[in-house]
């Protein structure tokens, strides 16, 4: 299994409302990769999803309040970059961990106006 990772984030909402997600990746992370991703993303843990083509999280949120809220925003958290257990192998693989990296490392600015809750 080490020749696969596992990116976990989560959306929290203004009221602290969590949905987790996490992508199976090809290819082993490194400290360094998690120091890299962290270096790019805003306070060392923010990210927009739609701008790094990562599913974003929030419509799990919206089955409970019936669609966005005033409590929804952009921004995504980072919680791990990880090497893949057994129990991660079953999802579909979304690209390879250098793929992300560049996509991570591409970004000069965070562009609030990708997600749909830009406002709200």
């Amino acid at each position: 299994m080490t020749n696969f990772s596992v990116f976990e984030y989560c959306y929290r909402d203004a009221s602290n409302y969590k949905s987790w997600g996490f992508l199976l990746l090809h290819g082993a992370a490194s400290n360094a990769d998690i120091d890299d991703v962290q270096r790019h993303f805003d306070s060392g843990d923010y990210f927009i999803a739609e701008q790094l083509c990562i599913p974003p999280l929030y419509a799990e949120l919206w089955r409970f309040s019936g669609g966005p809220t005033i409590d929804d925003h952009v921004w995504h958290t980072f919680h791990a970059l990880r090497a893949a257990t057994a129990q991660d192998m079953g999802a579909p693989v979304h690209g390879t961990v250098e793929d992300l990296l560049q996509k991570i490392s591409a970004v000069q600015a965070w562009d609030e106006k990708l997600s749909p809750h830009w406002g709200i």
